[in-house]
């Protein structure tokens, strides 16, 4: 059975160590496959949504119109996607989005949020935020840990006669490359862009742009090698 929910999952080939036990591979065989029955009824529903798709319990779609997800993706257990944007939610195909991710797209409904896009076989770790408001776009193939977060979107503060929540905000957007792997607690501000096949280091604040290939860690991130070097 479990090879079975493999395989529909776009994971034929998917090798299983063999001290594995069969309790365990049972257990899994009934949570992948409630996800598959919640996610074939859910896809009845809305158009956007292809099958096969896995579903997790308690999660929450707001704005079912404005999300798209491609076939084989995984979205886990209490889950929320809050899709109000000029773009809304894309997510690509055999992603995986981990419990307790949190997809913001809107910080105010007096400011529409540009929308998330996601690109293919790209996973995120549990309790990961993305604040969509200015834009994220993310690469195919990335891989990322838990607790990965994504501001788009800045408070402006220059004007000292003004309270600051007053005075608007500023969007740059935010963008990922493919082929890259980032990190657990890694913290991607508004501006930040990285270019394909990057590493970002664990708990990296990563603000402005770097090229492709580069190994990045710190607080403010910056370069700690090439990849090819």
């Amino acid at each position: 059975m479990l090879k079975f929910l493999l395989k529909i999952a776009g994971k034929k080939d998917f090798p299983i160590d063999k001290s594995v036990s069969s309790l365990y591979v049972a257990r899994l065989c009934v949570k992948y496959g409630l996800m598959l029955f919640r996610g074939a009824l859910f896809s009845v529903f809305c158009k956007k949504i292809q099958f096969p798709f896995f579903m997790g319990a308690g999660v929450s779609l707001l704005m079912k119109n404005k999300i798209s997800i491609d076939r084989k993706t995984k979205i886990h257990s209490h889950v929320k996607i809050d899709a109000l944007s000029i773009n809304g939610v894309c997510v690509g195909e055999s992603c995986v989005i981990g419990e307790n991710c949190i997809i913001e797209c809107t910080g105010s409904i007096s400011n529409i949020g540009k929308g998330l896009k996601i690109g293919n076989r790209t996973s995120f770790g549990r309790n990961c935020f993305f604040g969509a408001a200015g834009g994220i776009e993310i690469g195919d193939d990335v891989i990322a840990g838990e607790y990965v977060r994504f501001h788009s979107e800045n408070h402006n503060f220059s004007d000292m006669n003004r309270l600051i929540k007053d005075q608007g905000v500023s969007r740059k957007g935010i963008s990922v490359g493919n082929n890259c792997w980032i990190g657990a607690g890694a913290v991607f501000l508004d501006g930040a862009k990285i270019g394909n096949g990057c590493v970002v280091a664990a708990n990296a604040v990563v603000r402005g742009s770097f090229g492709d290939n580069c190994v990045i860690g710190g607080i403010p991130a910056k370069i700690l090698k090439e990849r090819d070097s």
